[in-house]
């Protein structure tokens, strides 16, 4: 067994979990609504702008020149090319750049990127890696589970196609191809270190479906 074959044994449960929650069933059969859809799409284009800096970091701490080159391009993609499909979305709801980006971070969304900045900053680089890889791979796996329902509504299925589809794929069996290949250098200690980040991270992707099912606000 790979390395990230155990570390998605790890992560089984909050996976199931993860793909019964109500935002994706809802995606798949039309209910979601379109102001839950474009709440959870506004804190998205937030995240992305942090989870790039995260991206860059990584590159910058990475021991080999072609990682560097790999997470470097990915922090790009990050903000130029998903931003792009963001700000399609955007279009279709009414909202400007300015607009979007002037609404505060939801709860969760500050947690959770802050939580990745904090490790992208402090830690050493197979740690990054741990707490980055959850976004590529539990992204890939949902979609591609949601393409085989299809949604009737064409905003969620492009969203679903995007995340889906074999170019993204591509993207994250790199990432996967890095991991293990860092994780054959670890000690036992850096590879649960790893983990535990991996783990951490699975889970504020549930929690992120669910800040955008629920509109998080701040309570006080």
């Amino acid at each position: 067994m790979s390395y990230t074959q155990s570390l998605w044994q790890s992560i089984e449960g909050i996976y199931q979990k993860t793909l019964e929650h109500p935002f994706l069933k809802g995606l798949t059969d039309g209910s979601l609504s379109a102001e839950t859809f474009q709440f959870y799409v506004v804190q998205d284009a937030h995240y992305l702008r942090y989870y790039a800096q995260c991206l860059a970091i990584a590159g910058a701490k990475a021991p080999q020149d072609e990682w560097l080159i790999t997470f470097s391009e990915h922090a790009k993609t990050a903000i130029v090319v998903e931003r792009s499909l963001h700000e399609s979305f955007f279009k279709e709801f009414g909202l400007t750049p300015a607009q979007v980006y002037a609404t505060p971070l939801a709860p969760t969304c500050l947690a959770y990127t802050h939580y990745l900045l904090a490790v992208a900053y402090a830690r050493p680089f197979h740690e990054v890696l741990g707490a980055i890889l959850p976004c590529y791979w539990i992204y890939w796996e949902v979609c591609k589970e949601l393409e085989r329902h299809g949604s009737p509504n064409p905003l969620y299925q492009r969203w679903i196609d995007t995340y889906a589809s074999e170019e993204f794929g591509g993207v994250v069996r790199e990432v996967l191809a890095i991991t293990d290949s860092v994780a054959e250098t670890l000690t036992d200690a850096q590879r649960e270190a790893m983990r535990q980040h991996f783990i951490t991270t699975s889970k504020y992707e549930w929690m992120f479906w669910d800040m955008g099912y629920r509109r998080e606000e701040w309570q006080v």
